[in-house]
């Protein structure tokens, strides 16, 4: 991989060196939490593609005033070749549309067919963010019903399209939106209020909302991305073209052993301080308020016209919630053309150029990413951008790929009507099965928030993680503080093909506590390696990670109204986690296992309860003896 890696460099420089605007290559500075469009990688296949942008495109960059006159960066690339007229594409995104001035993008569009055919290619700042004028809200919450000067993203975007289409040289006046990530939260909201030359959106991987996406689940914060708020927190007050905002340095690449040592939360305030603006909101927004509840996106999507297709990551640690419930919400709120597809991806890899599909230690195949771009993505695009636009794309209304048979399938709608729900129930000496005992019993752990169960083998520092969503879960199942049920092994295939609820029963010595559900796919004994695999591991009883959730349980009868456990009162906690579409295949076993922390994905529960956990104390942090009941079930969607 280094070699390929260098001789690329090589390649690079000697093909570009000289060239005036010269291609851009990405800035690890303030991509590095992202890379959401894989420019890093996306280089190489341009280089080998032959496919220069600068020969084929011209760039301009322009102010476009919105109507309460503040105006947002805007670069445009057009096709060089004027002899006919092109859609618009466009990406509203907080992660700067650099390069600016002469260099241009390595990549244009959402993948290079498009880059290829000819797309008039959109990228804007968004408002209060790098080149652009205005102040920036996080999340900026929706205004229906707007007054002449009012504004949010939806009335943003209405404004930029309708510049475009007026202003933008040989354009046939038919727009689509995209994005990855937050850009995908962009391209949501483009549906609100749409311009009516807006034909085709594809929000990926998008955010829904601030307190179930990204950095909280369930009320739990996601303490592994602590360092990420320096993106979205620090604020300007003019157009800049470099990074204003620095992320801090921990001191170590042990982020396991930094996090400890600054338990408890308040510990950390010595990093940030009260100009980082979102970190201060989600230290005192604990609860889904109506902070939270303003911000999120899903509950407006109603009587949607533009046509959408929403895209994920099976395996995206980062943003499952947004696009599963962004298309759900569609499908169930509207009547336009709206397709979903989900591959084995982590977070933006169906955006990148890998040969070999590769999660962790799992691989997926080959060139699933590129087939996606070639005869998906593409596909939607050019049928209401440059088609006949009449629906009738030949494309399903769900391309789901199973994780476990690793192959795509198509569905007329997701999840499957052909599902039937099962529960298995969590019985002691670690079985799961389809009946409970009627005698009842417990299986009983000790919780140590000071020893809290790591969430990866790994030793490592990283914004977000990614590599874990697949990651082998023996070092976990041997722990005495992880609960551990398994299935025979299986006699017949079972495949799993929507959401997944765990309905704990429970009781706990404290008066708080976090509880996280896994579901695994434990492999036989005779599984060979492929070359994914890390050095210290074998496929031989791999314990593959299928889905994973936290509930921090002071939520589990309101996300608004928090409250605490009473001492060992046996308490039900009910805990959605998100869809999957895996085929646990004969000869393999079913495992859930349950714990209490999974750190520092999630920051450690003092288990002791307090208003607020980031103002508690050292001595709020106590071991505590939890218990789960065997009449506590795992309920699965079916695939019949």
């Amino acid at each position: 991989m280094l070699i390929r890696k260098t001789a690329f460099i090589l390649l690079l420089f000697i093909t570009f060196i000289g060239c005036k605007p010269i291609l851009h290559t990405i800035d690890k500075g303030y991509e590095t939490l992202e890379n959401l469009d894989g420019d890093d990688e996306e280089v190489n296949a341009v280089v080998e593609k032959i496919y220069n942008p600068i020969d084929h495109y011209t760039k301009k960059e322009v102010m476009i005033e919105m109507r309460d006159g503040v105006k947002l960066h805007t670069t445009i690339y057009s096709p060089k070749d004027t002899s006919k007229t092109y859609p618009i594409l466009m990406q509203r995104t907080p992660y700067s549309c650099r390069p600016y001035g002469e260099e241009f993008r390595a990549k244009l569009g959402p993948n290079k067919y498009l880059m290829q055919e000819g797309n008039i290619m959109v990228y804007q700042d968004v408002r209060g963010r790098w080149n652009s004028e205005g102040v920036y809200d996080n999340m900026r919450a929706y205004i229906p019903n707007k007054t002449e000067t009012q504004f949010d993203e939806a009335s943003d975007t209405y404004d930029t399209i309708e510049w475009l289409v007026n202003n933008v040289e040989n354009n046939n006046r038919k727009v689509g939106t995209y994005g990855i990530s937050y850009p995908g939260f962009y391209a949501t909201y483009s549906l609100l209020d749409s311009h009516p030359a807006l034909k085709a959106v594809s929000p990926q991987a998008c955010i829904g909302d601030f307190f179930f996406d990204d950095f909280i689940h369930n009320g739990a914060f996601l303490l592994s991305y602590w360092r990420a708020t320096s993106v979205f927190g620090y604020m300007k007050d003019q157009p800049v073209k470099e990074s204003w905002y620095t992320f801090p340095d921990i001191g170590t690449e042990d982020q396991h052993q930094f996090f400890l040592d600054h338990m408890p939360l308040s510990k950390l305030d010595s990093y940030y301080g009260e100009d980082n603006v979102f970190m201060e909101q989600i230290k005192t927004h604990v609860t889904y308020d109506d902070f939270w509840k303003a911000r999120g996106i899903i509950q407006h999507l109603k009587d949607i016209k533009p046509a959408t297709m929403i895209v994920g990551g099976l395996f995206d640690a980062e943003d499952l919630y947004g696009p599963f419930n962004t298309y759900k919400s569609i499908e169930k709120n509207s009547d336009n053309y709206n397709t979903v597809v989900f591959g084995p991806w982590s977070h933006g890899d169906w955006a990148r150029t890998s040969e070999r599909q590769v999660v962790g230690n799992i691989y997926f195949g080959d060139e699933i990413s590129d087939g996606f771009q070639k005869n998906v993505e593409t596909k939607f695009f050019n049928h209401f951008l440059k088609d006949e636009a009449n629906g009738e794309t030949g494309l399903p209304e769900a391309s789901m790929f199973n994780t476990g048979t690793k192959q795509w399938e198509s569905f007329a709608s997701w999840p499957p009507e052909n599902t039937a729900k099962e529960s298995y129930f969590m019985q002691p000496s670690e079985r799961l099965r389809k009946q409970a005992n009627r005698m009842l019993a417990t299986s009983d752990f000790l919780s140590d928030p000071k020893k809290p169960v790591p969430y990866t083998e790994d030793i490592k520092v990283g914004f977000t993680p990614r590599k874990f969503m697949t990651d082998d879960q023996r070092y976990a199942s041997r722990r005495p503080d992880v609960l551990t049920f398994e299935t025979e092994i299986l006699e017949n295939d079972i495949t799993l093909a929507g959401d997944i609820l765990a309905k704990l029963n429970v009781s706990t010595t404290g008066t708080a506590a976090d509880w996280v559900v896994k579901v695994i796919d434990v492999f036989p004994a005779d599984t060979e390696n492929t070359e994914d695999v890390q050095d210290h591991l074998k496929l031989s009883n791999y314990h593959m990670m299928v889905r994973s959730e936290v509930l921090r349980g002071r939520f589990r009868n309101s996300m608004s109204q928090p409250e605490p456990f009473v001492p060992n009162e046996k308490t039900a906690v009910n805990l959605k986690l998100q869809d999957v579409f895996h085929t646990f295949k004969k000869g393999h076993k079913i495992q859930v296992q349950v714990q209490s922390t999974f750190f520092p994905y999630i920051d450690a529960n003092p288990q002791t309860y307090v208003d607020n956990i980031f103002e508690a104390k050292e001595s709020d942090f106590q071991k505590q003896t939890h218990k789960v009941y065997n009449d506590s079930a795992i309920e699965f969607t079916v695939l019949k």
